[in-house]
């Protein structure tokens, strides 16, 4: 017994070697039917893959760029120094158009006026009359079309998200609701009805009345209702500090304008630019004076001003130029009243809907005790009252406190109210 223990111990330390049939029997383990023409491809996939990578000559990388090995900084920099910068010129003619032998009149500012060719990157199609273009130095063949010159400061007056004021948030002003949507969406959505009659529809509105009727939210409740592009200018940024900027900046408002397919262009605080021109003696106002009458033109000069809708809001409409408001650049004018009973109820409400009040407030109560109040007053009024709730730490708000409220800002704030100034300057 413990011999052929002995024996065992010694076959293991000296194994037995492997002969041939015991090796490929160890290699079919665990084999499928397909594995030899898996691996077959396999390699022939990655035989491919590395000619792919050899005749592109580029390894993929997060940048994008080829591996720095392969970077030739030297030929690069040679290269962008042969490149000569392009010119800007405004292609003026062209003449032969849409045959072979087309050429182009380009103006290059304060050098000449050239006759040229098309560069070998541009289509006949991309280049237009008045177009400004990319010219090379030396030919100057055209070579790039490039976008129309507008200020940055311009093209951030486009208002990209819509407001979320509706009409329903507008309290009491019914009927100028009814006068905007006639001269704004009735154009857009139902353009036939004036063909037919054989009129062009009104192309220009100004709003004016006491501050805080709700002008700039209506205008708000117009940019959320029409899919065409609301662009919103405050007077103040059109006064520059240069002579002919602020008359360079509505003419590239306007352009800009134009190349969209409907337009409706805000100018709120319009009084800023567009008072009454007078001689001051000194010249301090002349600026001002061009850029109003820069917009003068731009809404009747001699271009046609295109499906472009003029919105204008102010609350001083009696230092307003007499050629700004005259027919034809403004066709409507719309008073934004103070709100009466009825209105000032509905208004009331509309501010209290996101409120937590008490049930059955007599809103018609409240109103009565707000005469010649405006919409900005009676909103004032609701956030007072829920200071009050919050003073008294109590999570609804009661009908004393909009009571209590009302005496502080109706009441209290009688003095600065600018109302009685609007009535004595209009």
């Amino acid at each position: 017994m413990t011999r052929d223990i002995e024996d065992e111990i010694k076959d293991e330390k000296n194994p037995r070697p492997l002969d041939e049939d015991d090796i490929a029997l160890l290699k079919t383990y665990g084999l499928s039917p397909y594995s030899a023409a898996n691996k077959k491809v396999e390699k022939e996939i990655k035989e491919l893959a590395k000619r792919i990578n050899d005749l592109c000559g580029i390894k993929e990388s997060d940048t994008g760029l080829a591996l720095p090995s392969q970077w030739d900084l030297v030929s690069d920099k040679q290269m962008m120094q042969e490149e000569q910068p392009l010119q800007v010129a405004r292609c003026t003619k062209i003449i032969s158009p849409n045959t072979e032998d087309a050429k182009y009149v380009i103006n290059v500012k304060q050098i000449a006026k050239f006759v040229v060719g098309l560069g070998d990157k541009v289509s006949p199609t991309d280049i237009e009359e008045g177009m400004r273009v990319g010219v090379d130095r030396t030919k100057y063949k055209i070579q790039i079309p490039l976008p129309p010159k507008i200020d940055p400061s311009v093209t951030m007056m486009t208002v990209e998200e819509k407001p979320d004021v509706t009409y329903n948030d507008v309290g009491g002003c019914k009927e100028q609701i009814e006068k905007m949507r006639e001269v704004v969406e009735l154009p857009m959505l139902h353009p036939e009805k004036f063909v037919k009659l054989g009129i062009d529809p009104p192309k220009g509105v100004l709003c004016y009345g006491p501050p805080g009727t709700g002008k700039t939210l209506l205008a708000r409740a117009v940019a959320n209702r029409t899919d065409a592009c609301f662009i919103r200018v405050i007077g103040s940024e059109l006064v520059q500090k240069y002579v002919g900027e602020g008359a360079r900046m509505v003419r590239e408002l306007f352009q800009m304008a134009r190349s969209k397919k409907a337009c409706i262009v805000f100018f709120d605080e319009v009084d800023a630019i567009g008072g009454a021109r007078f001689d001051d003696g000194v010249g301090g106002d002349n600026e001002v004076q061009r850029t109003m009458l820069e917009i003068v033109n731009q809404l009747d000069g001699f271009d046609a001003r295109g499906n472009i809708k003029v919105l204008m809001a102010t609350n001083r409409p009696d230092t307003l130029d007499p050629a700004l408001l005259r027919p034809g650049r403004l066709d409507r004018k719309v008073e934004f009243g103070l709100p009466d009973l009825e209105s000032r109820t509905q208004i009331f409400k509309i501010h209290t809907r996101t409120m937590n009040c008490e049930r059955d407030i007599r809103f018609e109560l409240l109103s009565r005790l707000c005469p010649n109040s405006t919409g900005a007053d009676i909103r004032s009024v609701c956030t007072e009252a829920g200071m009050y709730a919050i003073r008294a730490r109590r999570k609804t708000v009661t009908e004393k406190d909009f009571l209590d409220a009302v005496n502080k800002v109706i009441k209290g704030y009688q003095k600065f109210s600018a109302t009685p100034k609007y009535m004595v300057y209009n």
